[in-house]
């Protein structure tokens, strides 16, 4: 890189914003999985949307690719530098320092915030509001808004609140040649013309640059009702969601399955973890009521809906929550597997969707085939059964044995990836495709729907900029 071009970002963000050393730009350059390494010319730390408008337009001149990145804890390498960028080389654009809160509108129920602030920081801000922004994943203490809208995140409670796509009113994109176009509207309805922002939302940085966004706001729940509940298969998960749907409505706020192979990794490795219920099952559930009413009478709402599920031989065991504290100790055994799992080593991670219908289809099948293929396979299912997205992570216990295992990635893929397609379903419910899967996704998307994806990368980023390698 040419020192005329290193004093320009300089000039732009401050010297101490543009990164070269090697111990200072490492942690930007590995995905949270330690899967992908890349190599950038720099990283860039911009506070405000009009530097990070100036950097594009600088590398737009220069021929420069930029790969947006915000709290990097992403799964499939979206937000991870190419290892070998072509030739032209590619700057990192690190949001994290436009992490503000530009303005709560509590009457509209709405927040203006800056790509690179933490989900967690925004969870906080509506709390201080006294309002809920319901997105919550594992991740949310470090991974930021502007890549959760870029891979269109939906976390433990899309059930009742959606994904980004839903929670979504207004973006602000900075465009490949410079221009920010200013999307910032509050508004539930506005139908003149095209819904620009859904272009940007789950498209993984690689049509624009996301750098704010007004996201809706929702009231904060005052009363919580949460159970551990055992099963015996995921078809009875299945009907117990239709259930409890009809008996409970939009207070069913979540809703995850746990295969004993996921739960027993939470056990084994996360201080003070302990079974919820005295005997092993191979299949629970966490459930979740919420009501903004503090007398809204969910505990017994829900224990209640239990029993009845008891009854019609649906559930084999439950326990119920009876504090805050233990709420959150059921919560932890959910949120803590991605990490339980990694303590463990790399594994063959899939995240898939299917039609609640094909769930307990899916599963069966899948498992069958893949033991059968590969004996002594450890198969970590779990996931949010109200969306139909299960994450269905497949490794071997030993590392020795799980090292021969990764070389076949692409059996187990095949094996995956060709029943989810059959079932009319999804190889990225929310991960995205990133660097992982932008080969894969070429068999089970048709020549045409790739062709009008490439067209719109043309018509957005004509030089090809933006994220290359990424998605497409």
């Amino acid at each position: 890189m040419s020192e005329e071009l290193l004093a320009a970002f300089a000039a732009i963000v401050g010297e101490h914003n543009v990164l070269r050393a090697a111990a200072d730009t490492a942690p930007y350059l590995t995905d949270w999985r330690g899967r992908y390494r890349g190599e950038a010319l720099c990283v860039l730390r911009p506070a405000t949307s009009a530097e990070v408008a100036a950097i594009v337009a600088r590398c737009a001149r220069a021929g420069l690719a930029i790969v947006p990145q915000g709290g990097n804890t992403g799964l499939v390498g979206g937000a991870t530098p190419l290892a070998e960028p072509g030739g032209r080389g590619e700057v990192l654009l690190s949001l994290v320092r436009m992490n503000r809160i530009r303005a709560i509108d509590v009457a509209n129920d709405t927040v203006t915030v800056e790509a690179g602030c933490t989900l967690s920081a925004l969870q906080e801000a509506a709390a201080a509001a006294g309002r809920l922004f319901p997105l919550s994943l594992a991740a949310e203490g470090s991974a930021t808004i502007g890549g959760n809208l870029s891979t269109n995140a939906g976390g433990v409670q899309v059930l009742r609140y959606g994904n980004m796509r839903e929670l979504t009113l207004g973006l602000e994109v900075v465009l490949a040649d410079g221009r920010v176009w200013d999307g910032l509207r509050g508004l539930r309805k506005d139908n003149t013309g095209y819904d620009l922002k859904q272009l940007f939302i789950g498209a993984e940085g690689t049509l624009g640059v996301i750098t704010a966004a007004v996201l809706k706001l929702h009231p904060r729940p005052r009363q919580r009702a949460v159970a551990w509940v055992a099963l015996a298969a995921p078809a009875a998960a299945v009907q117990l969601l239709g259930q409890l749907r009809e008996r409970c409505g939009e207070r069913l706020s979540g809703f995850e399955l746990v295969g004993r192979s996921a739960l027993e990794l939470v056990l084994a490795h996360l201080p003070g973890a302990r079974d919820p219920l005295a005997e092993p099952h191979p299949w629970t559930l966490l459930v979740e009521l919420s009501d903004a009413q503090a007398d809204a009478g969910l505990q017994a709402q829900l224990q209640a809906a239990l029993v009845a599920a008891s009854v019609a031989g649906l559930i084999e065991d439950a326990a119920m929550a009876e504090s805050e504290a233990q709420i959150e100790a059921l919560w932890r055994l959910r949120e803590n597997i991605s990490e339980a799992q990694r303590i463990e080593g790399i594994s063959i991670k899939h995240d898939i969707a299917v039609p609640l219908s094909a769930i307990a289809e899916f599963v069966a099948r899948a498992d069958a085939a893949l033991v059968a293929k590969f004996p002594g396979l450890r198969i970590v299912c779990f996931g949010h059964v109200g969306d139909g997205n299960l994450h269905y992570n497949l490794s071997k216990p030993s590392l020795q044995d799980n090292a021969a295992f990764i070389a076949q990635t692409a059996d187990a893929n095949r094996i995956v990836h060709d029943l989810v397609h059959e079932l009319g379903g999804s190889i990225s419910a929310e991960h995205g495709l990133g660097q992982l899967k932008r080969e894969e996704i070429l068999r089970y998307k048709s020549a045409t729907e790739m062709d009008m994806m490439r067209q719109v990368k043309r018509a957005l980023d004509p030089q090809g900029l933006f994220n290359p390698g990424k998605v497409l």
